[in-house]
């Protein structure tokens, strides 16, 4: 005797509503980390940036609301770190710490940009968490 097959129904699909909203969220999320490129254009961009992505759509998205404070404490954390190297200047270990910590900056942006345009909520490693 041949046993029946019975099919396995296929798992609920999510409304269409949340998986564009989830969408939206993962693509502020983004443009928050990124959002500090505009520092290497407009001065003070790099903070102004994550500022405005965070005021505008925190009440919006909580997803948005963490990755867009988390960027910008990162962002004051790197201006921190850039006014403290400039007195280094004069003993000449400035200019090689503000090149460090431009490759930091554009690197960790890009990541945190990759992980939230995947939906996990990037922590920057050395971000001074000022805005809570």
């Amino acid at each position: 005797m041949a046993e029946e097959i019975t099919p396995v129904p296929p798992a609920p699909a999510e409304p269409a509503g949340d998986r564009e909203m989830n969408k939206d969220a993962r693509t502020w999320g983004m443009l928050a980390h990124l959002s500090g490129f505009a520092g290497y254009i407009i001065p003070m961009g790099s903070i102004v940036g994550p500022l405005v992505v965070w005021l505008v759509k925190k009440n919006e998205y909580p997803f948005v609301d963490d990755q867009g404070k988390e960027a910008l404490n990162f962002q004051i954390t790197m201006l921190i770190g850039l006014l403290v190297c400039i007195p280094l200047i004069f003993v000449c270990i400035g200019i090689p710490l503000m090149i460090a910590l431009g490759v930091l900056d554009i690197v960790f942006c890009i990541l945190g940009a990759i992980k939230a345009n995947e939906g996990v909520r990037y922590r920057y490693p050395f971000a001074l968490r000022l805005i809570t």
